[in-house]
């Protein structure tokens, strides 16, 4: 069955030197095939998934200490990882200093 409601993990990043400051600009990162922007193409590519996008919506269900891993993804994010961000359809960060 599906759901009525989606929740979503949303993973956002902030190049603000004080990121508790109301003001601080916060930039998402997509990934290639989770919905999102409502301005985009769906992606569709049957039978298969893209995994990380699939299990981002699992951990949606559960709380971060039961997906350790999106901590772990986060941390690499934010060092700029180059196999991590292969992973995400944008890099809200590119040719700038990381989040």
């Amino acid at each position: 069955s599906i759901t009525k409601e989606r929740t979503e993990v949303i993973l956002q990043g902030t190049s603000s030197l004080d990121p508790n400051d109301p003001t601080a600009v916060w930039e998402e990162f997509d990934f290639k095939c989770k919905p999102g922007d409502l301005k985009r193409r769906p992606c569709l590519i049957s039978p298969y998934h893209y995994r990380l996008d699939w299990l981002m919506w699992f951990a949606a269900f559960q709380t971060y200490e039961q997906n350790e891993w999106i901590i772990h993804l986060a941390g690499k994010l934010l060092a700029q990882e180059e196999e991590a961000l292969s992973l995400m359809a944008t890099n809200p960060f590119a040719g700038r200093e990381p989040p």
